[in-house]
């Protein structure tokens, strides 16, 4: 055992010697720590780091970390110094919101809010490393919305509130991470645990002798009260020997477990884009008040929400972050949610290369660009397979579609209920009738928006850099493209069937499958009357009520007060793939096909199993692909795939 700590001392020397000889000495090196995937250089000279605006990434370049310089605390301004500083020297058109400015002790950085971030960033981080230098504190820029979300507020103070703990918790990780390699003879097992010949519950267990990560720890909403079908297979699980959870997007379907982990002791790191864990907070907790509503049992509660969030770090698009002494993560745009992401792991030294899609889109919408497809190296592809038998009509035909239900409705003076996941759906159908009510497409009528959409949207504004290039370079401009002058943005008490009277008028509401949510309240109400329609512009899983609205019942049970009511179909019901956030049948072929470079082992997952076997079936008979991919997998759950073995 003494050995072994001497060779994994010897290797965070040697680390350590490399960029120690890299500071210049006038900036009075205070101490080096290992913060998570950082690595964390702290200096009590901090007015000549602008000498140095470059320092971080050379050193980052030669050692092959992500490298942050930060100032001791005994050199730093006081927060009430370094506030005034801030708001005197920012530049007016940066729009500092001077009560929006948040000083975390622990980690010596500064949460400013501006209505242009760019601006107290400057070109190059020229600004920023001034009120570095001059202050002591690391601004982190974040833009304001037109309406805050008080979920993200609320979260913000209890992490400051934390960032004692955060820091303890950051350094003991980073012990753990960026420890030497024990074993030089690796290998990489894959095992499915959920969302394998199925849609939801998606969860994946990556092991190596070194370590063990989750990709995705998801919960099946349509099979809720069914532990066997709603989660993941976790029997199998040692959380105490997990190093690390990968969230891939916000869904339920991929992160509506993992607070479970929390609760059973997993007291490791959650690694996700920014906005996926602002959406994923919001979206956690809406489930936790509905389940509590409905009497729908939810194995956490939002104590455990509040733990996971603790232990949530995230990493930028294009970021090369140490996730295991033998793993290395990076995220890649997919396309498919405002910040959802492709997970590339580099595993060993060259050993092997993982691409894991989770859901992405390969296809460019209003909102999002499509998915990346140029990565470093790639043994293994795991690709989601939801629309694997079927096509989805093109997003312009999509559009006109939509259009002409809405108009027709209008007409005779119906209602358009638009069913909507939170997040991305309803953003983009915001963007779709904004833009044909502008250019008389359709009549100027009120769009009323109700439940997370409007949260969620406050999010999207935060973060333009995630989405499509039209969008953002509105935002940049300071237009707010999803609320206009008719869009009714509807909170706290509303009267629904005042709402329903207002004719004709479009609903946006969640939940998507209206499996609960405002959305179902509207159903209610507008189902009976066929001058209305339902407008399902998203997947409808098996036992939502979606799904049987969908498929042409014309009677369905609602439960009302934990009393089960039928409810008669009469209104019309239009259903609209193109506006999917998954690739179809076509764009997961020509996906397989562009990415590079090329896989010699394709794992299908994410799909029923009709559409595994569909897709699977072309892939195999493809010649290109065959050229490369020596193996197309489609496992089931609980199924393990070594992939290093020859």
């Amino acid at each position: 055992m003494a050995s072994g700590r001497l060779i994994l001392d010897r290797g965070k020397l040697m680390l350590l010697k490399s960029i120690m000889e890299q500071i210049p000495q006038e900036l009075e090196l205070s101490n080096i720590e290992f913060e998570g995937p950082l690595i964390v250089i702290y200096v009590r000279n901090r007015k000549a780091l602008v000498k140095y605006p470059s320092l971080a990434q050379s050193i980052a370049k030669k050692v092959r970390k992500r490298i942050v310089i930060r100032v001791s605390p005994d050199a730093r301004l006081s927060p009430d110094e370094a506030k005034k500083i801030i708001i005197e020297n920012s530049p007016r058109e940066a729009g500092v919101d001077p009560d929006a400015i948040y000083f975390d002790e622990a980690s010596g950085e500064v949460i400013v809010k501006a209505a242009k971030p760019g601006y107290i960033v400057g070109r190059g981080n020229v600004f920023r490393n001034m009120l570095l230098a001059e202050t002591g504190w690391r601004v982190v820029p974040l833009r304001t919305t037109p309406f805050e979300t008080k979920t993200l507020k609320e979260i913000t103070h209890y992490l400051l509130k934390q960032s004692e703990y955060r820091l303890e918790f950051m350094r003991s990780l980073g012990d753990r991470v960026h420890r030497d390699v024990v074993y030089k003879n690796n290998y990489v097992r894959v095992t499915a645990l959920g969302g394998f010949k199925e849609v939801g519950r998606s969860s994946i267990l990556v092991e190596t002798r070194e370590s063990r990560i989750l990709l995705d720890f998801g919960i099946n909403v349509g099979a809720f009260n069914d532990p066997n079908k709603a989660y993941p297979i976790i029997d199998i699980l040692r959380v105490d020997e997990l190093d690390g959870v990968i969230a891939t997007h916000a869904h339920l379907d991929h992160v509506g477990l993992i607070p479970l982990l929390y609760k059973y002791g997993y007291r490791g790191p959650v690694y996700v884009t920014k906005p996926t864990r602002e959406l994923m907070a919001i979206m956690l907790k809406d489930l936790i008040e509905v389940s509590r509503r409905s009497s729908r049992y939810l194995p956490y509660g939002e104590k455990d929400l509040l733990t996971t969030l603790t232990h949530t770090i995230t990493v930028d698009y294009d970021e090369v972050t140490d996730v295991a002494p033998d793993v290395k993560l990076t995220m890649y745009n997919a396309g498919h949610l405002l910040g959802s992401g492709i997970v590339h792991l580099h595993i060993g030294m060259g050993l092997y290369n993982v691409v894991y899609t989770g859901d992405f889109k390969y296809a460019d919408s209003r909102l999002l660009s499509r998915a990346h497809t140029e990565f470093p190296r790639v043994e293994a592809l795991i690709m989601e397979s939801t629309y694997g038998a079927s096509l989805q009509e093109p997003r312009p035909q999509a559009e006109a579609r939509l259009i002409d239900i809405v108009k027709r409705v209008s007409e005779r003076k119906g209602v358009t209920l638009i069913p909507v996941f939170a997040a991305g759906r309803g953003q983009e159908i915001l963007l779709v009738l904004n833009q044909a009510m502008k250019e008389k497409q359709i009549p100027e009528i009120n769009i009323y928006v109700e439940g997370l959409v409007n949260e969620v949207t406050a999010i999207h504004l935060q973060y333009p850099e995630y989405l499509s290039k039209k969008v953002k370079d509105e935002i940049y401009n300071g237009e707010n493209p999803f609320i206009t002058d008719h869009v009714r943005v509807l909170e706290g008490p509303v009267a629904r069937p005042d709402i329903v009277e207002d004719r004709p008028s479009v609903i946006i509401a969640t939940n998507g499958m209206l499996n609960g949510g405002p959305a179902v309240e509207y159903f209610k109400l507008l189902a009976e009357d066929p001058r209305n329609a339902v407008v399902f512009v998203g997947y409808q899983a098996e036992g939502t009520l979606g799904r049987m609205v969908k498929d042409g019942m014309k009677e369905v049970p609602i439960v009302v007060e934990n009393k089960v009511e039928v409810i008669k179909v009469a209104l019309e019901v239009e259903s609209i793939d193109g506006f999917s956030g998954h690739s179809d049948q076509r764009e997961l072929v020509a996906y397989a096909r562009d990415i590079n470079p090329k896989p010699k082992t394709i794992i299908l997952n994410h799909g029923e199993p009709s559409a595994i076997e569909a897709l699977a079936t072309l892939l195999r008979k493809s010649k290109e692909i065959r050229s490369y991919a020596e193996r197309i997998l489609t496992p089931s759950n609980l199924d393990s795939i070594h992939l290093t073995a020859q």
